[in-house]
């Protein structure tokens, strides 16, 4: 199988950002678009992207994150129309999870906007458990505070996609996220799942589970949770964690009892940037018919030519 890996699109639209809307988190985000975002993110990176996609042939689609800005309903509207338009894929091709600016205030998060507008996208293979009011549903994931339902598996062939979710609503200019005791409970079933277990396990997730050595940045950005999911990850022998967050290409090694998880980060898809590491872009896994990952490669954008070509991920 070959896997391309989007993230952190950041598809803009202010329709719907009336002034009311605005008197909360969405102010200084609505600030930075206006005055530094918009400038350097180009949703004309994220269309060929696209194209170059759909002309490598590859078999699914991962999405791990911030498609929006602000959770608006209108950025919503442009990034299913991208995924039915531009990627030209059917749901049961494309996984993708939410990010933070995808649950950017406490009404997207409570409303579970995401999970409404890419409900095809989310739908579970594994119902792990049998319904029970405001705790699980049929689909086998725990449903958090908001109401969430994650994670879901997508079975393909010789992989186990597992999408979770990191975005939680946090004060303004904090970026952090976590997963929670629910989701982190389903995620220990689905790993023990027997569909699970005889495939490779590509784990979705916003933010990366490697955090920054400083508490502080930690807790501005980082995943508050990661020692426990740790834990949960450590009976697997080989996989891979997929995540977005930094904007910047990045691969490193998750150590388990029995092997190790590549964890990979993807450039944002739109960010137009000098550097390799973060122009915008996007990654390919291969996985051969065992599970095994035979390949891990990047493609950068070049601007003015509206083309791609391949780039180390850099290993840390």
């Amino acid at each position: 199988m070959r896997i391309a890996h989007l993230s952190d699109l950041h598809l803009l639209s202010l329709e719907g950002a009336i002034p009311f809307r605005l008197l909360n988190k969405r102010l200084t985000g609505y600030i930075n678009i206006r005055f530094r975002r918009r400038a350097i993110h180009k949703p004309h990176a994220v269309h060929a992207a696209a194209r170059e996609i759909r002309r490598l042939g590859v078999d699914h689609v991962v999405i791990t994150g911030d498609v929006s800005n602000l959770a608006l309903e209108r950025e919503f509207v442009l990034v299913r129309d991208f995924l039915q338009r531009d990627l030209g894929l059917p749901p049961d091709r494309v996984s993708l999870v939410p990010g933070n600016h995808d649950a950017y205030t406490k009404g997207a998060h409570r409303s579970q906007r995401f999970a409404q507008y890419f409900a095809p996208y989310l739908r579970s293979d594994l119902p792990l458990d049998p319904p029970a009011p405001g705790k699980r549903d049929g689909g086998g994931a725990a449903r958090d505070e908001g109401g969430s339902v994650f994670p879901f598996v997508h079975l393909r062939g010789p992989i186990a996609i597992i999408g979770l979710s990191t975005a939680w609503p946090r004060p303004p200019l904090v970026a952090s996220g976590r997963l929670g005791a629910a989701q982190l409970r389903a995620l220990e079933r689905m790993l023990a799942h027997p569909e699970v277990r005889r495939r490779t396990p590509i784990v979705l997730q916003h933010h990366p589970f490697h955090n920054p050595t400083s508490r502080a940045k930690t807790l501005l950005e980082g995943l508050g949770d990661a020692a426990a999911e740790g834990r949960l990850l450590r009976q697997v022998s080989r996989g891979l964690l997929l995540h977005g967050h930094l904007h910047r290409r990045i691969h490193r090694k998750l150590h388990t009892e029995r092997g190790h998880i590549d964890a990979v980060g993807a450039a944002s898809a739109s960010l137009l940037h000098e550097s390799d590491e973060r122009m915008a872009g996007f990654n390919v896994y291969e996985v051969d018919d065992a599970g095994a990952i035979k390949g891990i490669s990047s493609h950068r954008f070049v601007p003015g030519q509206e083309a791609f070509r391949e780039v180390p991920v850099p290993q840390r």
